[in-house]
């Protein structure tokens, strides 16, 4: 099966998906089908596209049985089925109305890693973090970062001084004179000017 000879219809319905597929997969499998139908050897392209030679028979075998580029395409994956399907909405809702410390956690407020722990002792399998943020948002609940806050010091109208009763531009507390950030003392105008003659 290193050749395979395709009609006219076949490769234009093959090229039309090469140019409008957005899978990488179906594009790789639609492009093999195509290179081995313009003589190129399985082993040649399975290098070219990094993949052994006998999944390049797979995808030849797949498509020569309905003549249907579509049967390149990857069928649905389902995935892990959702936790939520098994009443896990109702059981955070239900622990949301309690507080820890009544069902028999050292704690004032719940935290995503103490509510892990409650919902898989409630039911079965424990949720992931991002399966409890989630389902939080989906009941309404926003997160925050707690924020300390201090009580304010009873003292503290005792450690700061009072205002001065004048309002006055204050005076400065040094005099002219030599010093750091002071201006030099001049003398007067007179004393520096010759006597005129």
């Amino acid at each position: 099966m290193d050749s395979l000879k395709l009609n006219a219809s076949q490769r234009r319905r093959l090229r039309h998906q090469l140019r409008t597929t957005l899978d990488v997969r179906t594009y790789r499998r639609t492009l093999a089908i195509l290179e081995v139908d313009r003589g190129r050897s399985v082993r040649d392209v399975a290098t070219s596209l990094g993949v052994e030679p006998r999944t390049i028979y797979y995808w030849i075998e797949a498509y020569l049985r309905d003549h249907d580029p579509i049967s390149l395409a990857d069928a649905g994956r389902p995935g892990r089925p959702s936790l939520w399907a098994e009443g896990l909405g109702r059981r955070l809702w239900a622990a949301m109305d309690l507080s820890p410390q009544q069902v028999g956690y050292p704690s004032v407020e719940w935290t995503v890693p103490l509510l892990r722990e409650y919902l898989g002792d409630q039911g079965g399998e424990r949720p992931s973090d991002e399966t409890v943020r989630r389902g939080l948002r989906r009941l309404g609940y926003v997160w925050k970062r707690p924020r300390y806050v201090l009580d304010p010091d009873p003292e503290l109208e005792k450690k700061t001084a009072d205002p001065p009763s004048d309002s006055a531009a204050a005076a400065p507390d040094r005099a002219a004179g030599r010093g750091r950030n002071r201006p030099a003392a001049l003398p007067p105008a007179e004393g520096r000017m010759g006597a005129q003659g």
